[in-house]
């Protein structure tokens, strides 16, 4: 009896972690019932934004997509081809001017700097709201984005999809039965050397597919289109539609691109929140280009029974966690898989070595006949079911905002601190004070360009 019921307080424990905290909140409001069909509006159609498209559009009997806008008519043509019902934007505004009565719920995913307005315009709206991460381009905003998404009660997901793969579910019941004892050190790092791209070798006109002055929106530097000699010697576009994540007035670079999908991981396992410390180095800096390498430093505080957690994050070509903790390059699985690893968690009792599709607990020998706790995290009916299902008044997306902000929040006061000048500095989350730091305080709020002020 005391193993089941130790078992059912473990999966209220991660249910609660994943999103249960707007039980609460009276989502759906406005009456609707469960059964109605939900009427979105999707912001962005390129990769991220077809991929909402299509997971969206299979829910025929759930969704009406009533609203698509883009400002690329080339990357978004297919979208407006198969899907003739719904009315064409180009600019979030008119949409919202035009059709913000009929429309129940929006979906963003435009470059990093544009996320912020039509996510607000949304929930001042009162509309659900899914939002690729890192949910915006400033800690600032991401926090005004969690603040009133709560105070409007309304259903929302941040766009880290792995959060259903049944590996990570594992990763989270082996930690939080305590399988490695306490864990008091986290590695987690983004492989690669992604970032410093070649600068413009030419400022041309834009394309007549895309309206540029959209796509620039609240950048408060005028950047004409560009384009970069690339490596095989062709002239390539500098910004979009793909490369603005690498320049710091559009993207977060490979954090900010990654640090959702990777610290999802130890964020769910280990009811991570705020960090109250904050140490980055790395490279010389570039005012204008995100780095090909970074590392952070993240203290947290002591979480009920849970000690005090350092988390090191790094985007970096070689991890040196490996060879610091004696780990085989390349080491396997029982199964003899490759275990693709970007987290490591460091217990009083053994270490677990885990990725998005696999794991193994350390040191091999020590736990050969391991047995693993019964699974107690619900399958997820599906990524983009869940916030459809939130939108209907059903239990909240376990990506939602209350879970997923201080995680995405955190990533980007990674960035500002590396940006500031390799910072080091208490935080105190609740207040937004970088304290003695008014490198990082200056830059935790974004600039807008006239005519964009929030």
């Amino acid at each position: 009896m005391q193993q089941m019921n130790r078992r059912e307080m473990l999966k209220c424990t991660a249910v609660a972690g994943a999103g249960a905290l707007f039980l609460s909140s009276g989502i759906l409001t406005r009456g609707q019932s469960p059964n109605a069909k939900l009427n979105v509006a999707l912001v962005g159609l390129g990769n991220q934004g077809n991929y909402q498209l299509s997971n969206l559009g299979k829910m025929k009997d759930e969704v009406n997509l009533v609203a698509l806008c883009d400002v690329d008519d080339l990357k978004a043509g297919r979208a407006y081809e198969n899907n003739p019902g719904a009315k064409k934007f180009y600019d979030f505004r008119k949409m919202f001017d035009e059709m913000e009565k009929s429309i129940d719920a929006v979906a963003v995913s435009t470059p990093d700097h544009t996320h912020y307005h039509p996510a607000m315009r949304a929930l001042r709206a009162g509309k659900h709201l899914y939002c690729e991460k890192p949910l915006a381009h400033s800690v600032q905003e991401i926090r005004n984005i969690a603040d009133t998404a709560a105070k409007m009660k309304v259903a929302t997901q941040l766009g880290c999809q792995r959060h259903t793969h049944k590996n990570m579910h594992r990763i989270v019941e082996l930690i939080k039965t305590g399988a490695i004892g306490d864990v008091t050190e986290v590695h987690s790092w983004m492989g690669g050397e992604r970032g410093m791209p070649e600068k413009p070798t030419a400022f041309i006109d834009p394309p007549e597919t895309i309206k540029w002055d959209l796509w620039l929106g609240p950048c408060p530097r005028d950047w004409k289109y560009a384009v970069s000699t690339a490596l095989n010697g062709k002239e390539e576009p500098t910004f979009a539609p793909y490369n603005w994540r690498f320049w710091w007035d559009f993207g977060t670079g490979e954090t900010g691109n990654w640090a959702c999908h990777i610290l999802d991981i130890p964020y769910w396992a280990l009811d991570l929140k705020y960090p109250i410390k904050v140490s980055a180095s790395g490279p010389e800096i570039d005012p204008e280009r995100t780095p090909k390498e970074m590392h952070v430093v993240f203290d947290y505080p002591a979480r009920g029974k849970q000690p005090p957690l350092k988390l090191y994050w790094s985007h970096t070509k070689t991890p040196q966690c490996y060879d610091k903790f004696g780990i085989p390059r390349g080491i396997k699985t029982k199964e003899g898989q490759n275990v693709s690893a970007n987290n490591l968690f460091i217990g009083t009792k053994g270490m677990l070595l885990a990725g998005f599709g696999q794991h193994i607990l350390l040191p091999v020998d020590k736990f050969s006949d391991f047995e693993y706790p019964a699974p107690f995290i619900p399958e997820s009916p599906g990524f983009h079911q869940e916030w459809v299902n939130a939108c209907k008044g059903g239990i909240p997306a376990t990506v939602n905002f209350a879970y997923s902000a201080p995680m995405a929040e955190t990533a980007i006061l990674g960035n500002t601190a590396y940006r500031a000048g390799h910072k080091t500095f208490d935080w105190n989350a609740e207040k937004l004070i970088a304290v003695n730091c008014p490198e990082v305080q200056t830059a935790l709020k974004p600039e807008f360009r006239k005519g964009w002020e929030y």
